[in-house]
């Protein structure tokens, strides 16, 4: 009997060695390896297991934490603890399981590659609150335990914010007009009937129309040619269907050329109206 009393005593000083080692270790170890999960988790474990030594005196948990927290800063991606593992009420299991699934759905989902942190601290809040749940009497601690893991996990389950598509970019068609002309030819009725057809395909609600011309002739020539040029595509439009309140118009005279040119010089590309459909 005496030997059996001596081999208890000398598992129990073994057993709160080895807490001590552990509890040592963990205290001044920093992960630098592994990922921002297994170091979040690092020091997740870690305070739990300076907490339940320092201010709970607990010291088979105090090493169980610093064990758990030496593993993530190996690198290793520790798994909340299982239920199992724990002498958990009945009438808490039910709920545990539930949410200790959850929680392995979140962070095989992604939320330990997504938010490391937030992540560590709910798998950490899994953890004290089974072993606040297995002591089972201070209930201040199980709730505390508790609903921090619950908040951390509602985070982690919420569906990220909807990214909108950015906007269309606007249609532009380009409509060449003969020299000192501004009648719509059957080149430039081709285009017309395009926007026509592309504006009401793509539901569209405006049209802009601005006038250009090349730089051959007076400016205060050109500014009314390119205000003739943007009429006439405004009434091509129209009398093809679009509503003539959707319908904007501008002029530019020979500013703002496509094709930069010496004065009065002729160029084709620059005697055009510029149709942009929104």
């Amino acid at each position: 009997m005496k030997a059996l009393r001596l081999l208890a005593v000398l598992g129990a000083v073994g057993f709160l060695a080895a807490c001590s080692t552990d509890l040592d270790r963990i205290r001044t170890t920093e992960a630098s390896g592994g990922t921002p999960f297994t170091q979040a988790l690092t020091t997740e474990y870690r305070d739990l297991a300076v907490f339940e030594a320092d201010e709970m005196f607990d010291w088979r948990d105090a090493g169980y934490y610093a064990r758990r927290g030496l593993a993530a800063a190996g690198g290793e991606v520790v798994q909340p603890e299982d239920p199992a593992n724990r002498d958990l009420p009945a009438d808490s299991l039910g709920e545990i399981t539930d949410v200790r699934g959850r929680l392995l759905a979140a962070l095989d989902g992604g939320a330990r590659d997504n938010k490391a942190a937030l992540a560590a601290r709910a798998q950490a809040r899994f953890d004290c609150w089974l072993e606040q749940q297995e002591e089972n009497f201070q209930f201040d601690h199980i709730s505390a335990c508790k609903d921090e893991l619950l908040a951390a996990l509602a985070e982690l389950e919420a569906a990220p914010p909807a990214v909108e598509a950015p906007a269309p970019a606007p249609n532009v068609y380009l409509v060449l007009f003969d020299f000192d002309k501004s009648n719509i030819n059957d080149a430039a009725q081709a285009v017309v009937n395009q926007v026509v057809a592309d504006f009401g395909a793509n539901k569209s609600t405006a049209i802009s129309v601005t006038g250009h011309t090349d730089r051959s002739g007076s400016d205060a020539y050109n500014e009314k040619l390119s205000e003739r040029r943007s009429d006439a595509v405004r009434e091509a439009l129209i009398a093809a269907g679009v509503p003539a309140e959707a319908i904007t118009t501008a002029w530019k005279g020979e500013a703002e050329n496509a094709v930069p040119t010496a004065d009065g010089v002729k160029e084709q590309a620059n005697r055009r109206a510029e149709i942009i459909v929104q």
